[in-house]
């Protein structure tokens, strides 16, 4: 019920007026945010943000802490389980240096692919109220995606850097892309998909325009 709450609050739209540029001019500041665990332990974990000057991508900023997580893991409530450890970083960096606030977040995840449309860069986005994207690098199979050949064959087609295609559903509708990040990676595509407050059309521009290699510098960092 507090998932359907929050999903609820969801925006699946431009918000912000730098989003509007092709350049994204106005656009100073990105956020990347993992939760990484210690090999052999799921208990154990460094929460880690970072901001990134834009389109320079060069370091302004890095938080990165050891937390326990206790919430147990359950399919589909993963973002109860690590994006408090996120809010907190979002948080602290607001208090300590508020100059150096991100105007939009890059979090190692889904955001709308997800069994109820609200992966943990949907959660992360609300609670911040900043516009928020996934970036995940396996397909989480829902609305009947699945890793078959039909799959395979289309990553197989990703041949150039920036190649892409949509994540359609048997819904119908497209719950994210498929791109390749990086020409010399396009058997492992980056699964971009809408967290809040940012269509589908510019979390994919601004993925790609973050990527040195084929993870987007903001989340590599």
């Amino acid at each position: 019920s507090e998932q359907a709450r929050l999903r609820a609050g969801v925006v699946e739209a431009d918000t912000e007026e730098w989003q509007k540029e092709a350049t994204f001019a106005g656009l100073a500041r990105v956020g990347g945010l993992d939760l990484s665990y210690i090999k052999g332990d799921d208990a154990r974990a460094c929460a880690s943000l970072v901001v990134l000057s834009y389109p320079a991508l060069e370091v302004l900023y890095e938080d990165c802490r050891m937390v326990t997580v206790t919430a147990p893991y359950v399919a589909g409530f993963l973002a109860f389980r690590e994006v408090p450890f996120l809010v907190e970083a979002v948080q602290r960096l607001q208090q300590e240096e508020p100059r150096l606030k991100p105007q939009v977040l890059l979090v190692d995840g889904n955001g709308l692919l997800h069994p109820r449309g609200f992966g943990v860069a949907c959660h992360l986005g609300v609670l911040t109220d900043l516009p928020c994207i996934g970036v995940a690098k396996n397909l989480l199979q829902v609305d009947g995606l699945a890793r078959d050949e039909l799959h395979r064959e289309q990553i197989r087609s990703l041949q150039r850097e920036g190649d892409m295609f949509p994540l359609t559903g048997t819904s119908g509708r497209a719950r994210g892309m498929v791109s390749c990040g990086d020409s010399n990676n396009s058997s492992k595509p980056l699964y971009i998909s809408v967290g809040h407050r940012v269509c589908l059309e510019t979390a994919v521009r601004l993925v790609k325009s973050c990527c040195r290699y084929r993870i987007p510098e903001p989340i590599r960092q």
